[in-house]
């Protein structure tokens, strides 16, 4: 007798999923030892520093007034971190998601002055597979793909033709003799799927922003800066890669209409902002047309949230509250939240 509770199941060669050639896995754990410059590899992409033009115009266009929606920000910073919860001081898994969700509410509030606003869609533990091939190697991009806001409408493209052409001169960065696919998952049992994670027909269908909370208290279970945007540009390309191929098949060749996703990633202090458009499907040589990512990082929303008055020998030296709060930062947040519509 063998109880099924103890078992060794069947062996991987006995599988009917096994395949001889081995394929890499980027799911939400992995963490990339070479960060963002081994994610530009995987996915032949081209790094700008700081956020593409037509977002920089949402933040300095006064008619928007962001400006107004600054002090309800900064009060929904305090709410997070200082009145959510009886406790002295919230854990980082409690005030993390409640500034996300007040920040988007405030996001929410322009939907009055842009209708448009209103189609959209929030979807949490959404699956993503994408698969592609790069050089010799094939690899995936699996798994719960973070908080997934959708539209009705896509992203216009952000670089323009004469730019996206300007791309076949960049060269991509290697390190070697480290091989590009370190700390990738290798498996022999998969199947070779692309799935946006939604059925035919759903009105939200084009993925518009990517949200990472890295809320965990421990330290050691957060992801550094630098590896939280290597998974960030991972999944916007998975879900770009994945939404190519549904409107245009398998078949590699250099996008038309190129798909833009953004990302955006945040350890409920530290923020990162991320916009991928994906130009090509031909992942396969270094050369031609590449992808572009536009990356601002370690952007702080404050500078430090003092829960309980420091006082030394009866004098208050630090009172309890928000310090050193970046107005710039929050209408960056914004900014990729209005990205399409305004």
């Amino acid at each position: 007798w063998r109880d099924p509770w103890h078992s060794p199941g069947p062996r991987y060669e006995e599988m009917p999923l096994y395949k001889e050639r081995g394929c890499y896995i980027c799911h939400q754990g992995v963490r990339m030892l070479e960060g963002v410059r081994q994610a530009q590899w995987l996915t032949k992409t081209k790094l700008v520093e700081g956020l593409p033009p037509a977002v920089q115009a949402i933040m300095d266009n006064p008619a928007l007034g962001l400006q107004e929606l600054e002090e309800r920000a900064k009060h929904m910073v305090s709410h997070a971190r200082l009145w959510d919860t009886a406790e002295a001081a919230p854990r980082r898994e409690r005030y993390c998601p409640m500034l996300f969700e007040n920040l988007i509410h405030i996001c929410r509030l322009m939907s009055g002055k842009y209708p448009s606003l209103s189609k959209r869609m929030l979807a949490r533990n959404c699956r993503i597979a994408a698969t592609w091939e790069r050089e010799s190697i094939l690899l995936q991009v699996r798994g719960l793909s973070g908080i997934l806001m959708n539209s009705v409408t896509p992203i216009p493209p952000v670089a323009s033709k004469e730019e996206i052409l300007a791309t076949k001169e960049h060269v991509l960065e290697t390190f070697y003799p480290i091989a590009p696919t370190i700390d990738l998952q290798e498996v022999n049992v998969y199947k070779e799927l692309n799935d946006t994670g939604f059925r035919d027909g759903y009105p939200y269908s084009h993925p518009h922003t990517l949200f990472f909370l890295e809320s965990a208290s421990v330290r050691t279970d957060r992801f550094r800066p630098e590896q939280l945007r290597a998974k960030m540009l991972m999944f916007a390309f998975g879900n770009a890669l994945a939404k190519a191929k549904a409107l245009h098949g398998n078949d590699p060749k250099v996008l038309e209409q190129p798909i833009v996703v953004q990302s955006i990633g945040t350890d409920g202090q530290l923020f990162q902002f991320m916009v991928f458009q994906l130009n090509t499907t031909d992942l396969v040589p270094n050369d031609g047309v590449k992808n572009l990512v536009w990356i601002d990082s370690d952007q702080n929303l404050y500078e430090r949230a003092q829960c309980v008055p420091e006082v030394k020998k009866g004098v208050v030296t630090k009172p309890a509250g928000i310090s050193g709060f970046q107005p710039d930062t929050f209408k960056k947040f914004l900014a990729l939240y209005l990205h399409g519509t305004v």
